[in-house]
């Protein structure tokens, strides 16, 4: 690892995503598979585009102001957060606006992380979320997820055994990302009881929760009726809503830790993009919003089914939604890095190796199925086979 200035990034490598994007840019090559980023091909909601060309000649979308974010998007998202999880939220004192999920998820480890206590996160994770919790002074404390046939699976007891007097939040995806990894009421039954005791925070990243392959409704630990009070969630319009340019996502959450976190929202990137926080509303409150999400859901799915079929004979794990799947690269006896790299070179396939991304991220390599149409896809076994075999 590289030399750093400060001791705070001697934990951090980065997430590898930049780096295979990079390399497959300088290719240069259209026949490449872009597999390596969670881009998407498939466009913002109509409605979206629209309020944002609109608000380019409003003077009032060309401002910090308001700097917790504008009246219309905290109103939507507190309404969605409300509906998702059968509460009521005062967007005045229970929502800030935040520049894109992950800042958001910053914000409140900053907000709720004194340095040196741990943060719990099911493994594998994406690297993006156990950089944020160092780079807050937290330690993560990692419950490995399992891989089964059926997908990945987190034992609900092992879960709740990693919450501890030191634990100060459990960070919870369902989806998750990279694994496609879902929690449920299983999880938060076995969470409450830890939760309560320690006084800790549930931080739940949602940006990916109606990306479910089963159909069924997010499952939000904002919901349970004793994790409720303790959770804080953090929603985000770039997977969902494929509005990944936009850099505008939520946080809702008590009002006594809502302070806190605009607090550090004023002291971090204060606000967020001006013309893009009213399009954002717009599409999340849209009468076919749902409709939307389900469209590209299915579509999604399709890719991730392509792939599993075709690359069958390799050690891939089901996802049960999101925008990746994971292929164990270390049971074919070749590092992940390694694998990237013969891909790129023999199979002109841009994949991600997950160092850092968890302790078991250094047997998979990710492929993000959300950016290349079937079409493209297609044929991806030669592929593997020529850079593999």
């Amino acid at each position: 690892m590289r030399e750093v200035t400060v001791s705070r990034l001697r934990d951090i490598p980065g997430i590898g995503v930049d780096k295979v994007g990079d390399a497959a840019d300088a290719i240069a090559d259209p026949d490449v598979l872009r597999l390596e980023n969670l881009d998407t091909d498939l466009p913002p909601p109509p409605v979206a585009v629209a309020v944002t060309k609109e608000a380019v000649d409003d003077d009032d979308a060309n401002s910090y102001l308001p700097f917790q974010g504008h009246v219309t998007l905290r109103a939507a998202a507190a309404a969605y957060v409300g509906a998702v999880d059968g509460r009521t939220y005062d967007p005045a004192s229970q929502c800030v606006s935040v520049a894109g999920g992950l800042n958001g998820i910053l914000n409140v480890l900053l907000a709720t992380v004194e340095p040196g206590r741990g943060v719990v996160l099911c493994d594998p994770i994406y690297a993006g979320l156990v950089n944020r919790v160092l780079l807050a002074g937290g330690r993560p404390r990692f419950v490995g997820a399992a891989a089964t046939p059926r997908g990945w699976e987190v034992d609900p007891a092992e879960l709740a055994a990693a919450v501890g007097p030191d634990t100060a939040a459990v960070l919870t995806m369902s989806p998750a990302m990279p694994s496609g990894a879902l929690l449920g009421e299983a999880h938060w039954d076995a969470l409450a009881g830890p939760v309560e005791d320690h006084g800790c925070w549930i931080v739940h990243d949602a940006a990916m929760e109606r990306l479910r392959f089963d159909g069924t409704p997010p499952a939000s630990p904002a919901s349970h009726p004793v994790l409720g009070p303790r959770t804080i969630t953090v929603g985000s319009a770039s997977k969902e809503l494929r509005m990944i340019g936009w850099r505008v996502g939520w946080v809702v959450g008590p009002p006594a830790i809502m302070a806190d976190i605009a607090l550090v929202g004023m002291a971090n990137v204060v606000c967020q993009v001006g013309i893009a926080q009213r399009a954002v509303a717009a599409a999340l409150s849209a009468a076919d919003a749902e409709s939307g999400i389900a469209a590209a859901t299915a579509t999604w799915a399709q890719r991730c089914g392509l792939l599993l079929d075709e690359l069958a004979d390799y050690p891939l794990v089901r996802p049960h939604g999101g925008w990746s799947l994971l292929v164990d690269t270390a049971s074919l006896g070749i590092d992940p890095a390694h694998a990237s790299a013969r891909l790129l070179e023999h199979g002109k396939v841009a994949a991600t190796p997950m160092h850092g991304w968890g302790p078991s991220g250094e047997r998979y390599l990710r492929l993000v199925f959300a950016n290349e149409p079937v079409e493209r896809l297609t044929g991806i076994k030669e592929r593997f086979d020529r850079a593999l075999a």
